[in-house]
This record gives C-alpha cells, structure tokens and sequence, in this order.
C-alpha cells in the first residue's frame, strides 16, 4: 500500500529505531512464552507428580531456578516492553516532525489557486488531527498488529510443541475470526472517509465564524452561526456514531469467538487430560497462554478500525505532501539580484476564473516611477488585474512584462520581494506594531519602522498607544479601527522599499486629511517607486499619471484626469457624484 511505502519514506533518519522497535516488539512476545513454560515444569515436577515431595526435598535449587527464572524473565520482558515504547515514541515524533515541517512548506510554496480551492478549516485538520492519526498509526497501531500476530505464531507454536491435537482444536476457530475481521474492514472504510470528510467540515465552519465573528455581531447572526454550527457538529456526531456502530455490530461476534478458545481449552484440554495425552503442567500451561490466541484475535477488529482512520487520514495528508504549485520558477528564469526600474507592460492580457473571463485583451503601459490609478466598478477586474504583477496567477493569454521581461521568466522571489502591496483585506499578525511594519525585512531599525510610520500617517495613533510600536495587536489587527489597520498596511509595504508598489483600496477607511497627507508622502518617496493605485475617490486618483477605467474586464477609457473629464465617460460621471452632488460640471 502505498502510505506504508510513504510512511517509510518519512521514517528516514529513525529506520534504524523504528526496525529496532519492531524487534523487540516480537523479541517481548517470545519472551511471553517463558511463564507458562516455568509454569509447566514447576507444575510437573513439585506439584501433580507423583514424586513431587521427593523432588521437592532433593531439587530445591532446581525450584529456586525455575522460580528465579520466571521472575527474571519477567523483569526482562517489562524492560524490554519499556525501550519498545519509548522507541516507537522517539521514531513516530521524529518522524511526524518531519512531515509536519514538509506540509507547512508545501502549503507556504502553493499559489493563489491552491487557496482558492481548499478551505482553511480542512488544510488545519490536515496538519492537526490528520497527522497525530498517522503518529498514532505509526507508534500504537502498527505496534499492536505487529505484537499480536508475533503473538499469534509464538502461542501457535508452542501449543503444537505441548500438543499437536490441542493446537488444532483450538486453530480451527480462528478462521471464522479472520471472516468477521475482513467483512468489518470491507464495511469500515467508506464510514471512515465520510467521518474524516465531517470532521473538515466543521472545522471549517469553526474557523470562518471565528475569522469573521465581527461580521456575525454586525448583523445579529450568532443564533444562525450556532445552528449552522450545530448541523455540522451533528453530522460529524452522527458520522462518529456510524462508525462506533458498525465496530459495536460486529464486536460481539469477535467477542463470542475470542470467548470460545476458553470453552474449547476447558473440554477439550480435559478430554485430553484425562485420556493421558497431555499432563496436568502442560494443560495449565495451554490454559496460562490461551489469551495469547484470545486477545490477539480479539484486537484485530481494533486494529482494523484503527487501520481505516489512518488510511483515510493519511491519504489527506498525501495529497498536500506531494501537491505541486502550477505557478513556479522556470528553469532558464532571469537571475536578477539588482533593483528593478519599475517598468510595468500588459500586452494583449486576457484572464479568466474557471470559463468566465475576468481581463480580456488588455494593454497598456507604465514608465518607471509613473504613479497609475485604475477605477471602475465592482468585479470590473481591477483586483486580478495588479495580481498579475506579482504573478499570483498566470494569464490565459498575452504577456505581463517588468522592465520588459515577462514576469513568467522572472524567479518569484527577486520579483515579488520588490514589489510592496497593501491590499483591501488588511491582515495583520498577532505581534508587535514594530514587528507587523517589519515584517518584510526582520533587521530594520526602529528608526526606519518609525520611519516608514510616519509616511503612512500612522505614527501619530502608534505613539499615543500604551506600549507604543510594542504593543501587541490582535490577530487581524483586533483592537484597530479600518483606518489604522490601512496606515500600518501601507508602511509595512513602503519599508521594504519597492520598485513597484501597488495599493488596492488603501485609504478608502482614512479621513481627507489624512490622505491628502498620505498622497503628499507618496509624491515625495525618498527612493524610486511606481506606483498602481486602486481607489474609488478622485481626491486619490486626480494627481496620477495615467488613469485606466475598467469595465468588464476591458479598458474603457484611458488618460489623465483632465482628458477622462474632457471625454465625458465613467470617470466623468465619478467625478460629477463626488463633487456636491449631479449636474456640476467638471472645472
């Protein structure tokens, strides 16, 4: 099976513990052996013989030794029982370390599109409870299947070295054991993954009302959330009851057969006692050892249980382990470690989600160190647009170029680390101020966070805060108003200080005065910077360069603010609401 050969495959660095482990896993269930057979000679020789006051008086050192050596025998095996465990312990930690730090890699390399498609709910299952199934596999359930069938073949061996007539009697039992176990694992498998798929479910409905539980007390839904909740708690519930059901439908079976090796050992055992076959040692030696049959075949159905969920899990975490992004680095890529210039080109872009198509032929161009604005309405494309700079997605067709090299033929890193974006949904990290503004760049002075601070008009707020740039915000900036979290934003995107900087809605929650500044920190960068500004207000767009009106994904109009008013279009009418009201004309 394949997640066995990927097990192994993690394992590397701790085969050598693991494959020790399961030695002495089959070295401690020989070991079980010993007791019933010190049982048979004591048994034997000081108790049903017919000599045994005799033997006793005149072997009283052999007495000692058969005593000695079951104790001993058991203080070894308990010894052994312990390095077994904490060896299965050592290999499984370091193994699922391993694993773990590759997902979280996997995960951070994906692009865009990877995201689109997987619920953040279902990828921490996958890096959670997912893998401490496959840990549990490896250190519990591989262990005890591995014990038992040792177990199995030690205790069937032994019988047919006692008696090969009693060994078969109670053998011919198993296999109506071995049926209810193959019919259980057949039945178990499709509960289990339907049980997995659940249980990522509701945590995805977990993690998106506590993300948006702002957004739930705005608009008075907790009761709905709770009930949305609770549908998917039930149904993973219910799911979890499946599968506890079905082990409980076939375990009195399991149980009933188990149970009928004693009745077998008790009839037939004395049907063979009393015709001479076996003596009175070694039936109460069969008798000491029969669970060794019972349980291992009784814990089968557990086993298999437990086999079920890790299949199930581990093929979720497979599928990331080996989860390839389709956006990458291409082998004859541009190795450029100088600055960029800035130059921005769309030549003939068409972009689509899925078949609709968001970007159709679009063209246009940017000279470094040109401040461009794009407007246009909702869903116009303007957002997929400035997500092609970076190339988080590809184009369907056409070409986006960066100082005239398609960015498909530049390395991810050196593009993407000089181009600064401050995007509509601000994320913050739980941390400090200083550590948020920072972020791109861990070395930076304080003076620099102050800085770049300043030049986003957020200075002012971070010094009146109690610790100042120390203090610890919230995950998603929890404790900031929109416009605060949008000043820190930009000057984290500023202090890395971009070749190209792209500001998607940024100071659509700051006041006017606060912007002007922000507009007048901009014009005065004390480094070489383009800038692509995506903003509703003319006060943000009428100083730019060039400004570009989307319209279902195409260029509508095109030019400076004063030849957008000339033309009388979209922009015009913008320009007519955001100036007191309909009907004044532009100036």
């Amino acid at each position: 099976m394949f997640q066995l050969q990927w097990i192994w495959h993690n394992l590397k660095g701790y085969r050598k513990f693991y494959v020790t482990a399961l030695v002495l896993s089959i070295v401690c269930n020989a070991l079980y052996l010993t007791t019933p057979y010190f049982s048979k000679e004591l048994v034997d020789k000081f108790l049903s013989s017919k000599d045994a006051l005799f033997n006793l008086e005149h072997e009283r050192k052999l007495f000692w030794l058969l005593l000695a050596g079951m104790v001993g025998f058991t203080l070894l095996r308990t010894i052994c029982q312990y390095t077994c465990n904490m060896t299965y312990e050592l290999s499984s930690q370091g193994m699922i370390y391993r694993i773990r730090t590759h997902l979280f890699r996997r995960i951070e390399n994906q692009d865009m599109e990877f995201y689109d498609r997987n619920r953040t709910g279902d990828l921490m299952t996958r890096l959670t409870g997912d893998l401490d199934m496959v840990r549990h596999a490896v250190a519990f359930v591989f262990k005890g299947m591995l014990e038992s069938c040792s177990l199995f073949i030690a205790s069937s061996v032994y019988f047919f070295m006692v008696s090969w007539k009693m060994a078969l009697l109670l053998l011919a039992v198993t296999p109506f054991i071995f049926g209810v176990v193959v019919l259980l694992d057949k039945k178990a498998k499709p509960v289990y993954v339907d049980l997995r798929e659940k249980l990522s479910q509701m945590n995805t409905d977990a993690q998106e009302n506590i993300s948006g539980n702002r957004v739930v007390k705005a608009f008075a839904r907790e009761d709905y959330e709770i009930e949305k909740f609770q549908k998917a708690n039930k149904e993973y519930s219910d799911a979890n009851k499946k599968a506890s059901l079905l082990w409980l439908k076939f375990f009195p079976y399991m149980e009933a057969f188990a149970n009928a090796l004693s009745v077998v050992m008790l009839l037939g055992g004395g049907f063979f006692l009393i015709k001479g076959e076996i003596t009175m040692g070694e039936y109460v030696a069969i008798s000491g050892l029969i669970w060794g049959i019972a349980n291992p075949v009784r814990n089968l159905g557990i086993y298999v249980n437990d086999m079920q969920r890790f299949m199930a899990s581990a093929m979720k975490v497979i599928e990331i382990y080996y989860a390839r992004p389709i956006i990458t680095d291409r082998e004859d890529a541009v190795d450029q470690t100088e600055r960029l210039h800035g130059d921005v080109e769309f030549k003939d872009v068409t972009f689509k989600f899925g078949k609709h198509i968001v970007l159709d032929n679009v063209n246009f161009k940017i000279k470094a160190g040109q401040t461009v604005a794009i407007m246009g309405e909702t869903g116009s494309g303007k957002t997929s647009l400035i997500n092609l700079i970076p190339r988080f997605y590809d184009t369907n067709s056409g070409e986006v170029l960066v100082d005239g090299v398609n960015v498909r033929k530049r390395k991810l890193s050196q593009l993407r680390s000089q181009i600064g974006m401050a995007t509509q949904d601000v994320l913050l990290f739980s941390d400090t101020i200083d550590g948020n503004i920072a972020y791109g760049d861990s070395d930076m002075s304080e003076e620099d966070v102050k800085h770049y601070a300043k030049l986003a008009a957020a200075n002012e707020f971070v010094e009146k805060m109690p610790d100042g740039y120390e203090t610890i915000v919230g995950e998603r900036g929890v404790g900031l108003s929109g416009g605060q979290k949008q000043r820190l934003s930009l000057a984290r995107a500023l202090a890395i200080k971009p070749a190209i900087l792209i500001l998607d809605d940024t100071t659509s929650a700051v006041d006017m005065e606060t912007e002007k500044y922000i507009q007048d920190s901009l014009r005065n960068l004390d480094f070489p910077c383009t800038k692509i500004i995506i903003a509703q207000r003319i006060s943000s767009t009428k100083d730019a360069d060039m400004i570009i009106i989307l319209d279902d994904g195409k260029i509508t109009e095109m030019g400076t603010h004063d030849e957008l008013i000339a033309k009388k279009g979209y922009y015009y009418e913008v320009f007519k609401l955001q100036n007191d009201g309909f009907g004044k004309e532009a100036v």
